[in-house]
């Protein structure tokens, strides 16, 4: 399979991912972001054991160190900005925070370019580049940022006129945390833009720091885990009560979205392997389906503007498409 599937199947994972995430997100608990981020870890965690006998220092416990200081950039990154956007959930809806906190598609797309043009391999990478690549590639990253603003003037707008007296504004959450509240997706979005450029280069096959895919799986897996044991260890300390993940409420959601957001991770990290520049746009492009899935079953409503952004994102994923397509014919 080349990068293109790997990236659209980490789409569709990702998009599902964002939807279990909301729907187990308790905007009353304070800890909520927290005992998300525990589930993810214990599948990451799990999934990097699992990988270990396939990794390519084997049990090289020095090795594997070596490894684990060259992918921090990245790992840390990643928890930080994931952390965050989990936190977000309780303040603002799917439709909203995915399309902000994806912007990042673009940003670290203009990053690994300026790395890949100081270090004299930017001609392997521009090689990946067609004209319906740029096309595709163009219309992805301008849906995306036009749906991101769309979703922060309409946030604004219906905290205003949902929190009209005192007392409303009082009890909402929303109007109570005005533009802050857009602060967790825009720190995500910094956060993953980092994760997401260190990615590409650690991983990129002409110009890569060396690690394989599986070794990239197994220290972020091993790196998520330390931080949801982290995390539950925190909570544990401050609410004084072991949180239970296995609570059948917690395996209904928390657990699927973890599932979801490793079987995307797997994808995403071969396809930011294969092309990295045109990966990442494509992979940030999750957040239409997490604004579809989000109108279905959470019956978060959309308008006619958003509908116009998600259908100009879908027609740059498909002109990408047609393009690995009509390369395969080559």
């Amino acid at each position: 399979m080349n990068w293109f599937i790997f990236a659209l199947i980490c789409t569709l994972g990702w998009g599902c991912a964002d939807l279990f995430y909301k729907m187990g997100t308790d905007e009353n608990d304070k800890h909520s972001h927290l005992k998300i981020a525990v589930w993810v870890g214990l599948v990451m965690g799990l999934v990097a054991f699992i990988l270990l006998p396939f990794s390519e220092t084997g049990f090289d416990v020095k090795s594997l160190l070596v490894n684990a200081v060259k992918y921090s950039p990245a790992s840390l990154a990643y928890i930080i900005s994931m952390v965050v956007g989990y936190a977000g959930l309780r303040y603002l809806e799917v439709s909203i925070v995915s399309p902000l906190q994806n912007a990042s598609g673009a940003f670290s797309m203009i990053a690994m370019m300026i790395f890949f043009l100081i270090t004299g391999t930017i001609n392997d990478d521009l090689g990946d580049f067609s004209p319906l690549n740029i096309i595709g590639t163009v219309i992805i990253i301008a849906g995306v940022i036009a749906l991101a603003i769309v979703e922060n003037k309409l946030s604004r707008k219906e905290a205003a006129e949902s929190a009209k007296t005192e007392e409303d504004k009082k009890k909402n959450k929303k109007y109570q945390f005005g533009a802050l509240a857009l602060l967790f997706p825009l720190i995500y979005c910094l956060f993953d833009t980092i994760g997401t450029a260190a990615d590409g280069i650690i991983l990129d096959e002409e110009a890569g720091l060396g690690l394989g895919e599986i070794d990239v799986l197994i220290l972020y897996g091993l790196t998520f885990l330390v931080a949801g044991i982290g995390c539950y260890i925190f909570m544990l300390i401050r609410s004084k009560k072991a949180y239970n993940p296995f609570a059948l409420k917690e395996l209904r959601t928390k657990g699927v979205a973890a599932c979801f957001e490793e079987f995307g991770q797997v994808f995403y990290v071969f396809a930011m392997a294969m092309k990295p520049m045109l990966a990442a746009p494509m992979v940030a492009s999750y957040c239409i389906v997490s604004v579809i899935l989000s109108r279905i079953f959470l019956k978060e409503k959309l308008k006619a503007s958003q509908y116009a952004c998600v259908i100009a994102v879908i027609v740059g994923i498909v002109i990408l498409g047609i393009s690995e397509g009509l390369g395969e014919m080559e």
